[in-house]
């Protein structure tokens, strides 16, 4: 590329691969540095067997969405593990407020609670 023919670097020249998208100007990561941005991440590598079928629509919407299908999954998960959490505390909170007290009130809080219930 001559310097007649240099493109400027805008964010329209990234975006549609004018600038970053020759292939001489890639390489693959050293393990080393995958392994950095690993921990950077907090990413684990596993192995999982999927339906052939799910991963194609995965992979489908991603491309809908203009990201990876590994991502993608990894986000669907994520969302998946944050909202049974949520449903596992809400349904423990509850559980917990239907319970009838097991022990008696100690004697001076019992006494205000008998003496509010009169007054109410």
């Amino acid at each position: 590329m001559s310097a007649t023919d240099k493109i400027l670097g805008t964010e329209e020249a990234w975006d549609t691969d004018a600038l970053g998208n020759e292939d001489d100007y890639v390489r693959v990561a050293s393990a080393e540095i995958t392994e950095q941005i690993d921990e950077a991440l907090c990413l684990q590598s596993i192995s999982i067997r999927l339906e052939k079928s799910l991963i194609e629509e995965f992979k489908v919407l991603a491309e809908f969405h203009d990201v990876g299908y590994q991502p993608l999954m990894r986000d669907a998960l994520k969302r998946f593990a944050k909202a049974e959490m949520k449903n596992i505390v809400s349904g423990f909170v509850e559980s917990q407020r239907n319970l009838k007290p097991q022990k008696k009130l100690p004697k001076p809080e019992q006494t205000y609670v008998e003496k509010q219930r009169k007054t109410a």
